[in-house]
């Protein structure tokens, strides 16, 4: 997530929409002045930038007039970076781009109207509700989904099936229950003597209220015809979460913050010491990855039994500079990033499930046992899926910093539940666009 210094360096990188949006698509890039020349930026580990350096190399081998220059960066860094180089007139020809900042950046004018470029791009088989994901409020096109992220409960079926406990089916479990589930495998662990909790954390992430107010019939940034979180359901969140602790199904708060800071192949869930987490899907991936252990993806718990409400968003987007000098092959790129077989092969689905239908085949008799998983999970998922939900607008950027530190407030004692909720409710309302 961005941070409150970062958020301020985007602004002044972008600056006002209208001076922006008057240099125009065309205006050279300072960087890079060759138009035969696309400079790609992306964020990730090194599992992501040796399969993404394949699937260049692929394209170089079929494009041989084309000269692609890769960077790349871990996620704090990308987005400092990627301000700066805004803010130089140097921002790269191809990026990737997320959910959070896509508004940020596309509303501003520094992202290209994809549909301009459709005799190089081709988006029209891609599933539609996903592609959707990356148009502005306008209706523009500014980024092109990788694949679908769902969230989702990853699932160590090696602790589950150890500690002897029956959890109850995906298809109509409630929040409850994943307490009540959670809270006896803790207790088996205590038993036994294991360092292992049932769920490793839960209640200071603004996607789990986003799913919480989704379920409640409600959304953190809703469209025109639909309805801003309410105060009660806030509070519900919040009581829920303290309640968690209470009956030591998680870890205590400060424990959940040392665990997240420890990063995902270095905590509990990615070292095989809980048996839940909460993440989007393909994510699962690195968890079984680092643990070793046997995993696979439950559907999310509901506050009424059935109706989960799971959404499709996009696990990050392809977008190009509005300023690129070689918008064409940029597009080209990225046309062959996500539909070529050769790159999707490649690239498997680490960055997310394609909504190509087409590539999904094409990649199926290639993936391992928890690729599988993971796209027969999307395939599935499909079928349930609710609307998709608006990106966060600008105005919301700062909205996950505030309520993990809104809701930390609560959690550590030092505001009650109602001025909490109030709290982080005035938090929402203030960032509606």
């Amino acid at each position: 997530m961005l941070t409150r210094r970062q958020t301020l360096l985007l602004m002044t990188a972008l600056g006002p929409a209208s001076a922006l949006s008057a240099c125009g698509p065309n205006l050279p890039s300072r960087s890079n002045s060759d138009p035969n020349t696309v400079r790609t930026y992306w964020w990730g580990g090194d599992l992501r930038h040796e399969l993404t350096q394949k699937a260049l190399g692929l394209f170089k081998d079929a494009h041989s007039g084309i000269t692609v220059t890769p960077e790349y960066s871990e996620w704090t860094g990308y987005w400092d970076k990627l301000a700066t180089q805004t803010s130089g007139g140097s921002m790269p020809d191809l990026l990737q781009m997320d959910e959070k900042y896509i508004d940020s950046y596309g509303t501003r004018g520094a992202l290209l109207d994809l549909e301009t470029l459709d005799d190089v791009l081709d988006l029209s088989d891609m599933e539609k509700s996903l592609l959707d994901t990356g148009r502005l409020e306008n209706g523009t096109l500014v980024g092109a989904p990788l694949g679908t992220g769902i969230l989702s409960v990853g699932v160590n079926t090696d602790i589950l099936e150890a500690s002897g406990v029956d959890a109850p089916e995906d298809t109509s479990w409630t929040w409850d229950d994943l307490m009540q589930t959670s809270a006896q495998i803790s207790e088996w662990a205590a038993d036994e003597g294991k360092d292992i909790v049932g769920l490793d954390g839960f209640g200071q992430g603004g996607d789990q209220l986003a799913a919480w107010a989704r379920q409640s019939g409600e959304q953190v940034f809703p469209r025109s015809d639909e309805t801003l979180v309410s105060l009660d359901t806030i509070a519900s969140f919040l009581d829920y979460s303290k309640k968690l602790v209470d009956a030591r199904a998680v870890p205590s708060v400060s424990a959940q913050i040392e665990d997240t800071a420890a990063g995902v192949e270095q905590g509990l869930f990615g070292t095989g010491r809980s048996a839940f987490h909460l993440q989007f899907h393909t994510q699962i991936q690195t968890f079984q990855t680092s643990s070793k252990a046997h995993m696979t993806l439950w559907r999310l718990p509901a506050l009424t039994s059935g109706s989960p409400q799971m959404v499709n968003k996009a696990s990050m987007y392809w977008s190009i500079s509005s300023r690129s000098r070689s918008a064409q092959n940029a597009g080209m790129l990225m046309d062959f990033l996500l539909t070529d077989p050769g790159a999707a092969k490649a690239l498997k689905i680490e960055r997310g499930v394609t909504g190509f239908p087409a590539v999904q085949d094409e990649i199926e008799p290639d993936l391992d046992e928890i690729e599988t998983i993971c796209l027969d999970f999307a395939r599935d998922m499909q079928k349930e899926v609710a609307p998709t939900p608006r990106v966060t607008p600008t105005s919301g950027v700062g909205f996950s910093d505030d309520f993990t530190r809104l809701s930390q407030a609560y959690y550590f004692g030092n505001q009650s539940l109602d001025d909490a909720a109030q709290s982080i409710l005035s938090s929402v309302q203030g960032m509606q666009s």
